[in-house]
């Protein structure tokens, strides 16, 4: 493990609080969760407290103190639950093993608290996320404030640590890259597994399979998020999930790949606490229709313009919107928007009349989470008047400006579904490309494109 890429991460945070005027941070990770009786859902760590730890044991707290310490709260040793459960490192190991200062049982928190609280100027925690938090802080700041008498002093402030972790998250040192690049590489491998093994008569949650093996055999601990494996009309459903719903879970379902339609697959895996977030969408019998292929066009080109002001310098917004024009432009001339009913393409831009067929965002950031932390404003920069995406004129802050390090999904797409006024040759086609990239100082690296993305290219991989 590179503890020091871990140890440089909180002396970053313990920085920021001395910055800010000192304090004492507090962070648990993720709960184990149950799924029912005796089972429980596969645990998955906190994204923050990894990101500061590189520790994927439940049960686990990391306090941080402006002066610079660090501790660590986690489960003792216990060779009765090591045997059903599976090893724990221990706090007498756990210290020299993370390169943190101090490690302790996690069954000394509510004593610890107090302690570590007295006399710091705040406390500073994760607001929201972490169910009953809060109340938890509360308690240990009445028990500091019980001790007044004796000259005790609680933090005076509370405040949030995600301002701080968010900010940091946002920009991905080498460690991170690296370990997204393969999370990258791995998920178009799957991509381009499921385009191979794609016939008619398969049913979605075959595809899903062929996600999964690839994900697995290939070092990834699984998806990322609930694979959508979506054929002919389903593709239109941007989320769609029909796998095992009756037991709450996600995933693919099991409707019947038809030749001559569309499947759209949005598939992602974690590697390393980090995700990929891929689509494709393919012809079910290796060939898109006239029309199918025209839209496919239409998405790749608004797709290329998004790229092209992926770059430092660039606006968040401005790949969206760079999106949207050529979208919006292309549904003109294919008649699916009435020019003579909503003007040009600048119309139906301010009107937002586009979103009857892309309404959803052009990309989001990535990282430890598919949708990763990250402030998408600008920090320092003042209000001003500008569109909504809704049609509306709103007042708010400028999206901020791309910088190296950042790592973002592009993902336009078109959803046509049937209306009276809508030509049936367009009906159920439902296309999103969705590639990650990273901002570089010249413009941007795209993680993902051992997938095709190019529609010859898409059917000569078919035809293999």
């Amino acid at each position: 493990m590179p503890t020091d890429v871990y140890a440089s991460r909180r002396a970053r945070v313990c920085a920021a609080l001395r910055a800010a005027g000192g304090g004492l941070a507090l962070l648990p990770t993720a709960p184990e969760r149950p799924r029912n009786a005796d089972s429980e859902h596969p645990f998955r760590h906190d994204s923050a407290f990894f990101y500061l730890t590189g520790f994927a044991e439940p049960g686990a707290w990391l306090l941080l103190d402006a002066a610079g310490s660090s501790l660590l709260l986690c489960r003792p040793k216990d060779t009765e639950r090591e045997i059903w459960d599976g090893y724990r490192l221990g706090p007498d190991t756990a210290a020299a093993t993370l390169g943190i200062d101090e490690a302790l049982p996690v069954a000394l928190l509510d004593e610890v608290l107090p302690e570590r609280l007295a006399n710091q100027p705040a406390v500073w925690f994760p607001f929201g996320g972490h169910d009953g938090l809060a109340a938890q802080v509360n308690g240990w700041l009445a028990a500091v404030r019980s001790r007044s008498r004796s000259g005790i002093e609680a933090p005076a402030q509370q405040r949030d640590l995600a301002v701080v972790l968010d900010e940091m998250r946002l920009f991905k040192d080498a460690h991170e890259v690296a370990l997204m690049r393969r999370a990258g590489e791995i998920g178009a491998a799957a991509h381009v597994r499921a385009m191979r093994a794609c016939r008619p008569g398969l049913r979605e949650y075959e595809l899903e399979a062929e996600l999964l093996h690839e994900f697995r055999r290939s070092g990834a601990s699984g998806p990322a998020y609930n694979s959508i494996v979506a054929a002919g009309r389903n593709a239109c459903i941007l989320h769609y999930q029909a796998g095992s719903a009756e037991l709450g879970l996600g995933g693919a379902g099991d409707a019947e790949l038809e030749a001559g339609e569309l499947c759209l697959i949005d598939a992602g895996c974690e590697y390393g606490g980090y995700a990929s977030d891929i689509t494709r969408t393919f012809p079910v019998n290796g060939r898109y229709t006239p029309a199918q292929r025209t839209l496919y066009e239409l998405v790749l080109t608004a797709q290329e313009a998004a790229i092209s002001l992926t770059r430092p310098g660039a606006r968040k917004l401005d790949s969206h919107w760079a999106a949207i024009r050529v979208l919006s432009e292309g549904l003109l001339e294919l008649g699916l928007l009435d020019r003579n009913t909503l003007g040009g393409v600048d119309d139906v831009v301010a009107n937002a009349a586009y979103r009857r067929f892309y309404m959803h965002g052009t990309g989001h950031w990535l990282g430890l989470d598919v949708h990763d932390a990250g402030e998408y404003s600008a920090l320092d920069e003042a209000p001003v008047e500008q569109a909504d995406g809704m049609g509306q004129r709103v007042v708010k802050k400028p999206s901020r400006l791309l910088q190296p390090g950042m790592v973002l999904t592009i993902e336009p797409g078109l959803y046509v579904r049937p209306a009276p006024d809508v030509d049936e040759r367009w009906w159920h086609i439902g296309i999103r490309i969705e590639d990650d990239a990273l901002v570089t100082p010249e413009g941007c690296e795209l993680l993902s494109r051992g997938a095709p993305v190019r529609p010859d290219d898409i059917e000569a991989l078919m035809r293999k």
